[in-house]
């Protein structure tokens, strides 16, 4: 019996043929082009089977392929069955490249303009012998005939209290800056951009507390947001205030046509291809630029980053408090899904929880070594004693949001030495990074090698980015910073919020990922300028892991004064036994 997803690729081939296509492009994106779209939109997981939050599908009439990168591919192989897609890194494989092996001469590929990037889509434009033909109807929604509501969700207000700025203030900055760049308006789709200019947030989103919307910000510092009137209660259009016009997303062309002859601002990543095309047919000038928002949402301001302590102080109480949970008898015989939820009732006990910032990566053993492994009832494996145990997770606090990973030892016995060597080289990558001083004007490109380096000389590597930025009270995963491999021209600056996550995978045998969170600060102290990560994260590291003549003197100073820090702001806050575990947990190594 054929498998749901090959069942629906034959009916999707059979619509592509009805209208004289010869394929498909299916992105991983919703019309907002966010990372986390809500279930109604997931589009790329109803079709292929793959839940990753990367990816896309290419569809023709005899081949089909599922592309995700280094972080899925495992899961890709879990998920896709390989009976009728291919399986393919995006990074080896780049779709361009890939449909133009496979695509007969003159192929028609068709693309949802709501759903697809200028930027997606321009790799596909220079490709010879293919004609890329917009679609009038999404060909994937045509065939899902239980395809969930839209939410329906209301939005709420961020107060003042956490956000640390005005929107009134926050539109005149950016509309100042539209003015000087000579737009008279620009384009807004991200919706964590339009939750943090409006100081507003939601549900619509699993895990991400944004409301999903499209707006027009103008010079004028007004705006026009395209919402259901139903999502927006009367206490949150008070706050909003006469400057933002609510709109119903269906008058979304009527209102854009009123820009006509004006220059308007459209960010050719985070912007679906359609306004483009609607700008244009009704003689508006587009000019393609960042989102205006991107820079300052990722430079939180002095509110934003005590929030930002103060929900790691929150987080590290409960995270701690896990830890100490897991090295008792009582968490003997648990399952990975059972320690999750543990870990999130733990977080659930404190003040202003408001749920994970993403679906905890709870994985044992050889599912520790799938780099976003999400545990399942079919997949739920027991912690065994003696294996390695990853616990990545986070959450969200009005204050901010949170994002660790920690890798722990099971037990009873001592771990092999070739574990301890190699753990023991992630925790120097990520103190390495940690503890790094760069000058002004510096990119997360020029610091990725820091935390890859003692991996590197025993040729060992890990396949994702070192660092991603992280919202306040928003996404978990946040540009426009990052710190990777891939070269970068966004320059690290005072207030980014960024995740440092050294890791490695034995493929069947365990995952390794060692992540805390740091804020990007000015240096104090010394005439020379330049700028130092401040560790927001409070938890500590399995010293049953580490090798500490590995390690080295230096790495081990750094490591004790961090644990110090953990234990004298976490300690006071525990009970009387979870207290005394973290103060071993935190006593200095023994260096002998």
């Amino acid at each position: 019996m054929p498998s749901a997803s090959a069942t629906r690729l034959a009916a999707l081939r059979a619509l592509l043929k009805q209208n004289g296509l010869d394929g498909l492009i299916i992105p991983h994106s919703d019309e907002f082009l966010g990372e986390y779209t809500p279930a109604c939109a997931d589009r790329l997981a109803w079709l292929t089977g793959f839940t990753g939050s990367a990816g896309m599908a290419l569809v023709l009439a005899e081949s089909a392929a599922v592309f995700s990168d280094g972080r899925y591919i495992t899961q890709m192989d879990q998920q896709v069955d390989s009976t009728c897609w291919e399986r393919q890194h995006i990074h080896q494989t780049p779709p361009p490249a890939w449909l133009a092996r496979k695509a007969p001469a003159h192929a028609r590929i068709g693309y949802d303009p709501r759903i697809m990037s200028s930027a997606e889509l321009r790799p596909f434009t220079h490709l010879s012998g293919i004609e890329l033909v917009p679609t009038a109807e999404n060909l994937t929604d045509a065939l899902w005939a239980d395809r969930p509501a839209f939410p329906a969700a209301p939005a709420s207000i961020h107060p003042l209290v956490y956000a640390g700025e005005s929107s009134h203030d926050k539109r005149t900055r950016l509309g100042h800056a539209l003015a000087e760049a000579g737009q008279a308006a620009a384009v807004l789709s991200d919706s964590a951009s339009i939750a943090w200019l409006l100081n507003i947030r939601g549900t619509d989103l699993p895990c991400t507390p944004v409301v999903l919307a499209f707006a027009v910000l103008h010079a004028d510092a007004s705006v026009d947001l395209f919402i259901q009137a139903s999502k927006i209660p009367a206490d949150v259009r008070e706050w909003l205030g006469t400057d933002v016009r609510v709109h119903e997303p269906d008058t979304m062309e009527t209102i854009l046509a009123t820009l006509a002859g004006k220059t308007v601002g459209v960010d050719p990543a985070s912007n679906a291809i359609w306004f483009t095309e609607v700008l244009r047919r009704h003689s508006a000038i587009v000019q393609e630029s960042p989102d205006p928002c991107l820079l300052p949402k990722a430079r939180k301001n002095a509110t934003e980053q005590e929030g930002a302590r103060k929900a790691h102080l929150k987080d590290g109480v409960a995270l701690c408090r896990f830890l100490h949970w897991l090295s008792t008898e009582d968490a003997r015989g648990t399952t990975e899904l059972q320690a999750a939820s543990k870990l999130d009732s733990f977080r659930a006990e404190g003040a202003d929880y408001r749920g994970e910032s993403f679906p905890a990566i709870s994985g044992a053993g050889p599912n520790g070594a799938v780099i976003h492994y999400r545990v399942t009832p079919e997949s739920d494996r027991p912690l065994n004693a003696d294996e390695v145990y990853l616990i990545d997770s986070g959450g969200q606090y009005p204050e901010g949001t949170t994002d660790v990973t920690r890798t722990v030892w099971t037990g009873p016995n001592t771990p092999p030495a070739r574990l301890k060597e190699t753990f023991t080289r992630v925790l120097k990558g990520n103190l390495r990074l940690g503890r790094a001083r760069f000058p002004t004007g510096t990119t997360g490109h020029a610091l990725d090698a820091l935390a890859r380096y003692d991996l590197w000389q025993v040729g060992l590597d890990y396949d994702h980015g070192t660092g991603h930025g992280v919202g306040s009270f928003l996404s978990v995963h946040e540009g426009p910073a990052r710190i990777a491999k891939t070269p970068s021209a966004i320059v690290l600056q005072d207030g980014m919020i960024l995740s440092n996550e050294p890791g490695y995978y034995e493929p069947g045998a365990y995952g390794i990922r060692l992540e805390t969170l740091v804020l990007v600060r000015e240096s104090a102290g010394e005439n020379r300028p330049g700028h130092v990560f401040e560790t927001l994260t409070l938890a500590p590291f399995d010293r049953n892991l580490i090798d500490p003549a590995l390690l080295g003197e230096e790495d081990a100073q750094v490591l004790d004064a961090y644990h110090a820090q953990i234990m004298a702001h976490i300690g006071p806050h525990l009970p009387s036994d979870a207290r005394n575990w973290l103060k071993t947990a935190c006593a200095p190594l023994n260096r002998a």
